[in-house]
């Protein structure tokens, strides 16, 4: 059951508190992945993942607070879209890069 206030047509809106902490969330997360490149203190694989976990956090912030996307019934469908958005452009960038691979494999 969510919380979030919502407007006339039902969809959640977000409080001066909630956006606050999504912003300072983003900020801290887009400090601490910029650090984590200008410090130089990981090898570059490393560095990689913890970029791309950081990426994660943060898209999930910015779903939560600023887009309100959560579990609640009224946000199912565009939970869905969402989702099935994701699942398309996987299936676009993966077999894009599987296409390209077997291209350069083959020249």
């Amino acid at each position: 059951m969510s919380h979030s206030p919502t407007d006339n047509a039902g969809a959640a809106v977000g409080t001066v508190k909630s956006y606050a902490l999504g912003f300072a969330a983003s900020v801290v997360l887009t400090l601490v992945s910029f650090g984590l490149v200008m410090g130089g203190a990981l090898p570059r694989l490393p560095l990689i993942l913890a970029l791309f976990a950081l990426a994660v956090i943060q898209l999930f912030v910015q779903l939560r607070y600023f887009l309100h996307v959560d579990r609640s019934s009224a946000m199912y469908w565009n939970l869905m879209a969402l989702l099935f958005t994701f699942f398309l452009m996987f299936l676009f960038i993966g077999g894009s890069i599987w296409i390209m691979y077997g291209l350069h494999e083959r020249m």
